[in-house]
């Protein structure tokens, strides 16, 4: 069957139109197309409320109903980084590689953009694909010594304050040490994958994919000692909300999985055993994907040995 599972953004025209062309291509192609029940339903619903039945989807099995997600072979998803975020959430428990369609804005975790749909479906027919792991976090929070929450993150776990008036109170551990206790609107905690998410919006550094290590970014911390970590990725890292915080905090992961903090609450962070396995067309260099991505200006660059410029 070789069923490929198509994540979309179900609420955009363009998102729709993406999704017919992908599934209507993998099929004419021998492959079975698969869309989570809600998914398929609400591209449908919306194709009618736009009158455009051309875009509705036929031939299209439900996963979990028609196809196990242990046997789907890839995830096709057709988005922002939001979108992919989202898939890498489904298919998590398989750890079903994701190739990324940007349909959004920067798309940093995209392989390809829309112009290049045609393309990356010949790629997925012909298993013309690298398959690279990227660090993941295990995120727990415990209150009083007693497990309450646990989860998971590909870009980053943010622990940030309730309020927007009150500062949160927290104490910093690296590998079971304190390091400091400040007050602050929130700590991130990051991936390299994530360093150029909500981390690097906070003042985190820019780490390559190839680097394993976790990220300590604090934001607007009343402190001396609060600048970004770089630590080992065989650290564990803890964020002990204080008692004395005026109010409670809340733990957003990938901004998709939310927890409230009360004052007392500890959150530990450290690698995942499972990491997110992420579909590539070529072995690229992660500088280029930098300045695609975030149109850095490299004019009159001439390259080793005066090599023209690009």
């Amino acid at each position: 069957m070789r069923p490929v599972l198509v994540v979309t953004h179900t609420g955009r025209a363009d998102a729709l139109s993406a999704a017919q062309e992908v599934c209507a291509a993998l099929l004419a192609a021998g492959l079975t197309p698969v869309m989570t029940a809600v998914e398929l339903e609400d591209h449908n619903r919306f194709a009618s409320e736009q009158a455009a039945p051309q875009l509705a989807l036929e031939g299209v099995k439900v996963l979990g109903d028609d196809v196990p997600l242990k046997d789907v072979e890839l995830a096709m998803v057709l988005g922002g980084d939001g979108t992919i975020l989202k898939a890498a959430e489904i298919v998590r428990d398989a750890q079903t590689p994701l190739l990324g369609i940007n349909l959004g804005h920067v798309g940093f975790l995209a392989e390809s953009e829309r112009d290049g749909l045609t393309d990356a479906v010949r790629r997925v027919v012909e298993r013309d694909y690298l398959v690279k792991e990227r660090l993941a976090l295990d995120v727990t929070v415990f209150v009083d010594g007693v497990e309450e929450f646990r989860t998971w993150a590909l870009n980053e776990a943010a622990i940030e304050k309730g309020s927007r008036e009150r500062m949160l109170e927290v104490v910093l551990e690296i590998d079971q040490r304190p390091l400091s206790s400040f007050g602050c609107d929130g700590i991130v905690v990051a991936t390299p994958t994530g360093s150029t998410a909500y981390s690097f919006s906070a003042g985190g550094p820019v780490v390559w994919p190839s680097v394993e290590a976790l990220l300590v970014v604090p934001i607007s911390a009343h402190a001396l000692f609060a600048k970004p970590l770089v630590v080992s990725p065989k650290s564990m890292i803890a964020v002990e909300v204080m008692a004395r915080s005026a109010g409670p905090g809340v733990l957003s992961c990938d901004g998709r999985r939310n927890w409230e903090l009360k004052p007392g609450s500890r959150v530990e962070v450290k690698r995942s055993p499972v990491p997110v396995r992420i579909a590539r067309f070529r072995q690229g260099v992660f500088t280029d994907r930098l300045v695609r991505k975030f149109s850095l200006p490299v004019v009159g660059w001439r390259g080793h040995e005066g090599g023209e410029g690009k």
